[in-house]
């Protein structure tokens, strides 16, 4: 049954993504005009993130901070107001059209339309020695949404997104593509709302860099405790 499940994903990625691919091409044009027209660098951000089994693959994103981001104060976390979001990249992240890009990479089969969002390769710390909980999430495809965007998306812990990425392991072995089905529809209407959209800091008193730290240094904690 989990095989047949799979098999409906996997084409249901192919056709989704190649329709939207196509029938996007005037967004594709006008976003990466505007991006080159409000900031210096590429249209493109390019990293390399995890999907099924730790693999690691290059995500793509429409390019919403300046330069060397991620390299600058909070790092990988976006906390509201943050001074390295582009004028064009606030309206493409208040909208989720930062992400558009990554139908190629669902088309390519890096990624499906649902499963847990890829972290950032070293964002787990070292993924040879996660404990049972961080790594069942990766027991399937990284995708564009999934269940933990639709039950809090950005404003809850790194901690609660593991466990609602595990619930939809189970979930989607219970039930298939029909909970698929469920979280792509509910991620709309998400994204429609432009809810939830920052990373709350674990200590407002903190300023960003030192706030991205601790959370960081948590995170890790938590990743590697003893089973």
């Amino acid at each position: 049954m989990e095989k047949i499940s799979l098999g409906i994903k996997r084409a249901f990625d192919i056709v989704s993504s190649g329709i939207l691919i196509v029938l996007l091409t005037p967004f594709w044009i006008g976003i990466s005009i505007a991006i080159k027209k409000d900031s210096e660098g590429p249209i493109l951000f390019k990293q390399e993130r995890r999907t099924k089994e730790g693999r690691v693959f290059q995500m793509y994103k429409f390019r919403s901070m300046v330069v060397n981001a991620e390299k600058m104060g909070a790092g990988l976390f976006n906390y509201e107001n943050d001074p390295r979001v582009t004028k064009v990249g606030r309206m493409l992240r208040d909208s989720s059209l930062d992400e558009l890009p990554q139908l190629f990479n669902i088309f390519k089969g890096d990624m499906s339309v649902v499963g847990p969002r890829p972290c950032v390769t070293y964002e787990l710390g070292d993924f040879e020695t996660l404990n049972k909980k961080y790594r069942k999430r990766f027991e399937v495809k990284a995708g564009l949404t999934g269940w933990a965007q639709i039950k809090g998306r950005n404003d809850i812990s790194w901690d609660k997104k593991v466990t609602y990425d595990n619930e939809y392991v189970d979930l989607f072995r219970k039930y298939g593509f029909l909970i698929d089905i469920k979280v792509g529809l509910m991620s709309l209407f998400k994204a429609f709302k432009k809810e939830k959209i920052y990373e709350n800091k674990v200590d407002e008193s903190l300023n960003d860099e030192e706030a991205a730290k601790a959370e960081e240094a948590e995170i890790i904690r938590l990743a590697h405790l003893a089973d």
